[in-house]
């Protein structure tokens, strides 16, 4: 079968962005590298493809392109190619509300109906801490959808089919649950508390101070995603356009947009205090909650922390990405692509394995 070049590239987009201090002995991967490569076979050539960076002290040691972004013109993934990141998106969530914290707009431990009253009363006990860990009980408005709703549903949305449920699946505390309607809340949270929308506010306060110009929370007919790839799906054997489903638009649980060489200085910004204190990164990653997921020995505030491995998965229509952080080894995995399968997090532990066998 012919195969087209896939792209070869890695640069120095990250060096000098953390500040100096000890280098690990690492070793350092240029293109090609058989082993990874051979890992990544799936998404060469002209399929949906994947975006694939590992940062260590730092710097890009292995970054590459495999695959296509647009299947109907034949782009290629690049570094710039932004993904939907479905749920990465709400380490940022997570992130605007310790900032607005830091503010003293809100607290973490406001009563959920402070800012959303028009909530039921079974949700008077939930806290904005239970929504960061998962613990709220709210029902997913996902199961709330009417039976084949094609219509877009957007956060206030979400607000609005939850209004409806004078009931939570739990107490709210007693337990952990992952729940993309306590997200999508904190979405609405967040513009209520800072007078901004909730896109703007990432804008404002964390995609431009870190200089991830092309990251943006989507609103169709509002911006325009550069370097966009669309996701896909495997159909009766061949690749559709699968780039968009009723729960897209949400934007707390799910609706950023991002690429490699953006969410490098995302990863950056997680090692000092040019965006949060100290303080709150360290409540971000903090044990919150335990929970009985797989690999997934408790959840913090928009990170699953299993070890020293700080983590996150995030899976949409046509979209499966993950973020794998070591930051004792100042390590980190990330993995984007455009395709409904496979999950990546066991590939993206499988690349880090190759460092960490030199730096244990």
């Amino acid at each position: 079968m012919h195969m087209t070049p896939r792209p070869r590239w890695i640069n120095a987009m990250c060096i000098g962005l953390l500040a100096a201090g000890s280098v690990f002995a690492a070793p350092v991967l240029t293109p090609p590298d058989p082993g990874i490569d051979a890992l990544l076979q799936r998404y060469d050539g002209q399929v949906p493809g994947a975006a694939v960076l590992v940062l260590h002290d730092g710097q890009p040691v292995f970054q590459r392109g495999y695959g296509l972004a647009v299947l109907e013109d034949g782009t290629s993934v690049t570094a710039q190619s932004n993904f939907r990141l479905a749920s990465l998106s709400k380490q940022f969530t997570a992130a605007a509300i310790l900032l607005l914290a830091e503010d003293g707009r809100l607290t973490l431990d406001d009563p959920l109906k402070r800012w959303l009253p028009s909530l039921p009363r079974a949700a008077d006990a939930i806290t904005l801490r239970q929504l960061l860990s998962h613990t709220s009980g709210l029902l997913d408005y996902e199961d709330l959808l009417p039976p084949g709703a094609t219509a877009q549903v957007h956060d206030n949305d979400v607000l609005h089919l939850l209004e409806t449920q004078d009931r939570t699946r739990f107490a709210p505390g007693s337990r952990y649950r992952y729940s993309n309607s306590g997200y999508a809340l904190l979405a609405l949270v967040v513009a209520k508390a800072s007078g901004q929308d909730f896109a703007s506010f990432l804008k404002a306060r964390i995609f431009s101070p870190l200089g991830m110009d092309a990251s943006v929370a989507h609103q169709d007919g509002v911006d325009d995603v550069a370097h966009r790839a669309y996701g896909y799906s495997q159909i009766d054997g061949r690749w559709q356009r699968t780039d968009q489903s009723p729960t897209s638009a949400v934007l707390g649980d799910g609706g950023i947009y991002s690429s490699l060489a953006d969410l490098a200085k995302w990863d950056a910004a997680l090692y000092d205090t040019r965006l949060l204190k100290a303080a709150s990164l360290r409540q971000a990653f903090a044990p919150a909650t335990a929970t009985e997921e797989p690999d997934v020995p408790f959840y913090g505030f928009g990170w699953r922390l299993n070890g020293q491995a700080q983590w996150h998965s995030g899976e949409s229509i046509g979209f499966r990405n993950v973020i794998l952080r070591y930051p004792a080894h100042r390590l980190t995995v990330i993995i984007l692509s455009n395709r409904d399968g496979p999950e990546p997090y066991p590939l993206a532990q499988q690349i880090a394995r190759r460092w960490l066998d030199t730096l244990q």
